[in-house]
């Protein structure tokens, strides 16, 4: 997993604990300081969801971490 995939999903990971809500990719732009768009955190976060590691409750809503998720932490 790229360095910045696992940052992204650390992220998620810390977002979600702290609101137990969908967590959107715009939200990770602004709250996490990882200088990259929202566009390019949506596209890491599609490729997280094919890997299984966060879900997208549905199709509007943020996404959330699987529980084994957390292993990769």
């Amino acid at each position: 997993m790229s360095s910045r995939r696992l940052e992204i999903l650390r992220a998620i990971v810390d977002e979600y604990v702290a609101t137990q809500e969908p967590v959107g990719s715009k939200s990770i732009a602004e709250r996490h300081g990882l200088g990259i768009s929202p566009a390019t955190i949506r596209n890491e976060m599609a490729v997280l969801e094919d890997e299984g590691l966060i879900i997208q409750p549905h199709t509007s809503a943020g996404r959330i971490r699987q529980i084994w998720a957390i292993e990769y932490l």
